[in-house]
C-alpha cells in the first residue's frame, strides 16, 4: 500500500512534466554520500518497499546522498513566506506518523503567528518511511498548511539529510525571512524569549548561528552507541564547535551557504556536528547567545518561574509539553515576589 501511494503521487507529478525518477527515494548520481553503519541496516531495510531502485551499494554498506538537491519536495507550501514575510521560521523535523507531536506544537509554541510584534511561522519537515500514509498527510496539510514532505527516507540515521533539506527549503522557498530555527519536536520553546533575544541590539542578521554551543566534543567510536561514527566516515578525533541539535537559531542567509558548502563536505550521521563542519568550512563559527543559560537541555522537573526565563528545554513527551504549556500560560506572575 505504501508503495502504491508513493507511485500514484509520482504518476500524478509526471503529468506536470516532473520526471518520475524525481520521486525515487535514492538517486544514483555523483554527489556527496555517507556510509550507514551496519547496525542501522535493520531500520533501513524496513522501508525497502518504498525504495525504488535499490540504494547505492559500496563495499557491502549502504550509501545515501545528503546533498539536498538530490531530493524533491512532494508536498509543499510555497505561499506561506509570500503572504507575510516572516521574521522567524521554526522548522521542526518530525516523523511522518507522529501527528500527536505536531498537534501539540500547534496548540502550544507553534500556535501564534505573531510574537512580540513579529511574524513567526512554524512548519514541519517530513520524509517518507514504511509507515507513511500520503493520503492522510495530504489531508492534514490541507487543514493546517504547515507540512513540507520530501522524498528522502525518514530514519534516525538520515537526520543529516533531513536537516540539509530543511536548509534547502529555507534557501529556495523562504529567502526573505530574517531568521530560521531548527527545533526538535520534543522541545519546550519559549517563543517570546526567543524573539526578544533576536530583537536585541547587536544581534547579527548575517552569518549568525547560535544555541547551546558545544566545543571539544569527542567522536564516539563505540559501536553500540547511538552516536557511533566510524573513522572511515569521519576521521577526526573530535567535532568542530557546533550548536546542539535540539534547537539552534541562524540568520536566514546561512541556509543557502550551508547547502552550497555541503557539496564539498562528506556527510556523516551526526546532524548538528555536520552543521558545525559547514560553518567551519565557511570560515565562520557559532556564537554564544546573549544569555547562554536560556538554552538548556534536559529538565528534571517543571518550575513555572524557571520556564519563564529559558528559551529551550528538552521534554520526554508531547503530553508533558501540553501540561507545562497550559500551566505556563495561566494568568498571574510566573515568579513569586519576595
Amino acid at each position: 500500500m505504501i508503495r502504491d501511494r508513493t507511485n500514484n503521487m509520482c504518476l500524478l507529478m509526471s503529468k506536470d512534466n516532473v520526471n518520475r525518477m524525481d520521486c525515487m527515494l535514492f538517486h544514483q548520481v555523483n554527489a556527496p554520500s555517507y556510509r550507514v553503519h551496519p547496525k542501522h541496516k535493520a531500520k533501513l531495510n524496513e522501508i525497502k518497499e518504498i525504495q525504488e531502485p535499490s540504494p547505492i551499494q559500496a563495499k557491502g554498506l549502504q550509501y545515501h546522498e545528503a546533498y539536498p538537491h538530490n531530493y524533491r519536495f512532494i508536498m509543499d507550501n510555497l505561499q506561506v513566506c509570500y503572504e507575510n514575510t516572516p521574521f522567524l521560521v521554526l522548522m521542526v523535523p518530525v516523523e511522518p506518523e507522529n501527528i500527536a507531536a505536531r498537534d501539540v506544537i500547534r496548540q502550544t509554541w507553534g500556535k501564534d503567528k505573531v510574537v512580540q510584534g513579529e511574524v513567526v511561522l512554524t512548519l514541519f519537515m517530513l520524509g517518507l518511511n514504511w509507515k507513511s500514509d500520503v493520503e492522510k498527510l495530504t489531508e492534514e496539510n490541507r487543514k493546517h498548511q504547515d507540512l513540507i514532505l520530501s522524498n528522502f527516507t525518514d530514519t534516525y540515521s538520515n537526520l543529516t539529510i533531513k536537516t540539509m533539506v530543511i536548509m534547502d527549503w529555507l534557501a529556495t522557498r523562504c529567502p526573505t525571512a530574517t531568521y530560521g530555527m531548527k527545533v526538535d519536536s520534543d522541545m519546550f520553546l519559549n517563543i517570546d524569549n526567543l524573539v526578544i533575544m533576536l530583537k536585541m541590539p547587536g544581534i547579527p542578521r548575517v552569518n549568525y548561528l547560535t544555541g547551546m554551543i558545544m566545543g571539544n566534543v569527542p567522536v564516539i567510536r563505540t559501536k553500540d552507541s547511538k552516536w557511533y561514527v566510524p573513522e572511515e566516515v569521519y576521521p577526526y578525533p573530535q567535532y568542530p564547535t557546533y550548536p546542539l541539535g535540539m534547537g539552534y537559531v541562524f540568520s536566514n542567509d546561512l541556509p543557502a551557504k550551508f547547502v552550497e558548502v555541503s557539496k564539498s563536505i562528506k556527510p556523516f550521521n551526526i546532524e548538528d556536528a555536520y552543521i558545525g563542519e559547514c560553518i567551519k568550512k565557511l570560515g565562520l563559527s557559532p556564537k554564544s547567545p546573549p544569555d547562554p543559560s536560556q538554552f538548556k537541555a534536559y529538565n528534571n522537573k517543571y518550575d513555572r518561574c524557571e520556564f519563564s526565563k529559558v528559551i529551550t528545554y528538552i521534554l520526554d513527551s508531547s503530553e508533558k509539553l501540553l501540561e507545562y504549556w497550559r500551566d505556563y500560560k495561566k494568568p498571574g506572575a510566573h515568579c513569586p515576589k519576595f
